[in-house]
This record gives structure tokens, sequence and C-alpha cells, in this order.
């Protein structure tokens, strides 16, 4: 009888401290999926001075708001085909200070088939190396149609950024033009995101 009850007990305990170790396991949050439309991130160009001269504000983005933002918690910053991320060093005199922790890479493939950061490839701007994404046609995330003027999306390329304050996130540049027209107004991007909220997560 007394066999029984320590048995008894035994398992009690045990189901006891199982059930309170699963209680002090943090639940992780669902990963966000979000589409932006027209975010307009005009510049102006002077040719008439040599270099030309560009100007016009960088509009920069939080993926934990899923806006624009004129804080120093921004991510990545938009200006005409420029993209910066918030980490590393300005390369020029008119860019935002970096203030975070920001860093990013481009990856082949879709949005749905980059399940995991490649910690290793993120890099962040460099004032010796120059952006992390690079500009030009063909170089980072778009061609230029030097007979057109047209400015499209390389398909099948994902930009992964580990975000300013040191989480995940992973988008698609789908255009360039407002409401993806290219007879219309450029400079406005349209791109779906993912953002992994949950801190030291790497997959999404």
């Amino acid at each position: 009888m007394k066999t029984i009850k320590f048995f008894t007990l035994l398992t009690l305990f045990i189901t006891f401290i199982s059930c309170d170790k699963e209680d002090d396991t943090p639940s992780l949050v669902a990963v966000e999926s979000k589409a932006i439309t027209n975010l307009k991130a005009e510049q102006t160009s002077d040719y008439t001075t040599n270099p030309p001269t560009i100007s016009g504000d960088y509009i920069k983005f939080s993926f934990e708001t899923g806006a624009a933002t004129t804080t120093d918690n921004w991510d990545i910053a938009f200006r005409g085909s420029t993209i910066l991320v918030n980490g590393g060093e300005a390369t020029a005199e008119d860019q935002p200070e970096r203030t975070g922790n920001a860093a990013v890479y481009i990856t082949s493939g879709t949005l749905a088939s980059v399940e995991e950061v490649t910690t290793a490839l993120l890099k962040t701007d460099s004032s010796v190396d120059g952006l992390a994404i690079t500009t030009g046609s063909g170089n980072g995330w778009y061609n230029y149609d030097q007979s057109t003027h047209i400015i499209t999306p390389i398909a099948g390329k994902v930009l992964v950024v580990k975000t300013n304050n040191g989480k995940y996130a992973k988008l698609e540049i789908l255009s360039y033009y407002k409401d993806a027209d290219t007879s219309s107004d450029s400079q406005h991007y349209t791109f779906n995101y993912i953002y992994q909220p949950n801190e030291g997560v790497t997959t999404f």
C-alpha cells in the first residue's frame, strides 16, 4: 500500500514539475506578413553640376510598426533607387545617422522559400566598402533599361534584414512605380515583407 502511495505521489510531483516548466516557457509571437503600397521616396537630380547633385529626404521605414518613421528606430531607408540600412556608417553627408544595429543581404529565392537567416551574410553600410545594398543596374535589387529608362526589380531577389533592434525581416520589392504602372510616377515602392518579432529567432 505504501508503495502505491509513493508512486502516486511521485507521478503527481513529476506532472507538477512538467507543467511548471511548460508554464515558464515563453510563447512565440506569430510572424507578421504585410504589403506596403506606393511608399513615396522621391529624389531630385541636378545634372548641371559635376558630379550631379542628388537631393531629397530619405524615407525611413520600421518593420516593427509597418510604416515610415521619423524616429531613430528605423530599419531601412529609401530615396530614389537607393536603400540604406540602419547599421554601420553613412556613405554621404546627407544620409541619416546610423543609430541601430541593422544589417542586410540579398539572396535568391522567393519570399516563401527563404526560411532562415544566414547571419554570416549580413552586411552594414560602410564608408569604406559602400552601401550594403549595392546601387546600379544589376548590382543589387533592380535592373535599369537604358532605352526605356524603366527600373525593374530583379525577379527572385529577396532582401533579408536584421532590424535595428536585432530581430529579422525579409522583403521582396514588387514595383518602383505608383500603382505598379511603369507609365506612372517612379520612386514609389511596393513590396511585401515578413517580420519575425521574436528576439533571437532566425527562422520565418
